[in-house]
């Protein structure tokens, strides 16, 4: 595995663990909707990460699209749920237009796994 893919499938494991204890702290602390939405984008890409280094490691052609998607949705990831983290938990914006941006982010990233699938060939 190279350790672009690496990376992301590290940054999986982290997404899952930050959003179990974003849930958690949610319920618990009292941390209102956004810390909850927070929660569910870390969750729910934290299993898409996991899924597309699966499939990068199968394909040939089209690989560096997924990586780059991959690699888009992570980046908007972290502004986005940070963001609304930094929000629920210390009433303090991450930085100005950081979870727009980092949801425009995940979009484009989604935008280019699908792209990647019109290029994928098995390796």
């Amino acid at each position: 595995m190279d350790a672009w893919t690496r990376s992301l499938l590290f940054l999986a494991g982290l997404f899952g663990a930050l959003g179990v204890a974003a849930a958690a702290a949610a319920t618990h602390m009292g941390g209102g909707a956004n810390l909850e939405t927070a929660a569910h984008f870390l969750l729910f890409n934290a299993v898409a990460l996991a899924g597309l280094a699966g499939v990068i490691l199968h394909t040939a052609r089209g690989a560096t699209l997924l990586r780059t998607g991959a690699s888009a949705i992570a980046i908007g990831c972290i502004l986005f749920s940070g963001d609304l983290a930094s929000r629920a938990l210390m009433e303090v914006k991450l930085l100005g237009g950081s979870a727009p941006v980092g949801g425009a982010a995940m979009i484009a990233g989604w935008l280019c796994v699908a792209a990647a699938a019109l290029f994928a060939r098995k390796a």
